[in-house]
């Protein structure tokens, strides 16, 4: 079983105010100190965008690349252009680090994840030819593409998972606490469309903080802050169900551990050591969980 870290647990999102960063220095040591082995990239320029520079900063922490996320605008034709320029630009980082995936995702253009406007046929239909453009994009760099259901985003529902399935060819990540979210049953896709899933980000929510950002009563970054997101098996999500099903199923991609965080900017939790001190816990839980759960497979 194939088992990396992301910077999200640690606190590192591209959302603007989205909280503390924590340097790149003690997310990486912390993943080591957990028994990782891998990582996917982070935000824009959090890790070194030189090749050799990124290579041995995570070679210093016996780490491997193994893919990263990118939300771009896939639905406005007048930004095709520049959309597939940052899709060029990523895939060289990523396939420069070593990467193996770029895990798209259909960004609204909008800050943040909480306004979703509609999109038209014609809009849709641009998203579904600029998801293949970026595929052959990545291709060229050696790496795959996955389309990541993300809330916020213009596939994050179910019923726009289904359509994207019918309509693009793309592989998707499946993001078991994005899903549930969303309103889909990650158990229930994986079950449908086993052979369509060629990554995974492991998470666990609570229902009911997902509930609220599902009606639109809680925005997202303040479920984050709420606590939604808890170690593998505190939350309501069926992951141990998730794991075993793939598992049957013959899938030999990535599980990535993402429990997205975000810390106080004011340091009232302390130091740098003390606020990192509950990613740290949290993975470790999660690692501890997942452990179980592998054992009785």
């Amino acid at each position: 079983m194939k088992v990396a870290g992301a910077p999200i647990s640690w606190g590192v999102c591209e959302v603007p105010g989205w909280g503390r960063m924590l340097p790149p220095q003690t997310v990486l040591s912390q993943m080591s100190e957990l028994g990782l082995t891998a990582t996917e990239l982070g935000p824009p320029a959090y890790l070194p965008e030189d090749p050799d520079v990124l290579k041995n900063t995570l070679a210093e922490h016996e780490l491997t690349l193994v893919g990263g996320f990118l939300a771009v605008v896939l639905h406005d034709d007048e930004r095709t252009e520049q959309t597939l320029a940052e899709a060029e630009h990523s895939a060289e980082v990523l396939a420069a680090g070593g990467a193996e995936v770029l895990v798209l995702a259909a960004a609204t253009g909008l800050d943040g994840y909480d306004e979703r406007p509609q999109l038209t046929d014609k809009q849709w239909a641009t998203l579904i030819s600029t998801c293949a453009a970026i595929r052959d994009v990545a291709a060229r760099h050696g790496l795959a593409t996955v389309l990541h259901p993300h809330v916020g985003t213009h596939v994050e529902r179910g019923p726009e998972v289904e359509r994207f399935l019918a309509d693009s060819d793309l592989p998707l990540c499946l993001d078991t606490g994005h899903l549930l979210i969303g309103g889909t049953d990650p158990v229930e896709l994986a079950k449908r469309h086993a052979a369509r899933i060629s990554h995974v980000h492991l998470k666990d929510v609570r229902a009911a903080l997902a509930d609220e950002v599902r009606s639109g009563r809680l925005g997202y970054a303040d479920a984050v802050s709420q606590g939604m997101y808890v170690p593998l098996g505190d939350g309501d999500v069926e992951v141990g169900a998730i794991v075993r099903f793939l598992h049957e199923a013959g899938y030999g991609g990535w599980y990535v551990l993402e429990q997205d965080t975000a810390l106080p900017e004011d340091g009232t939790d302390g130091t740098v050591s003390i606020s990192s001190g509950k990613p740290l816990r949290d993975t470790a839980r999660s690692i501890a969980y997942l452990d179980t759960v592998v054992r009785d497979l």
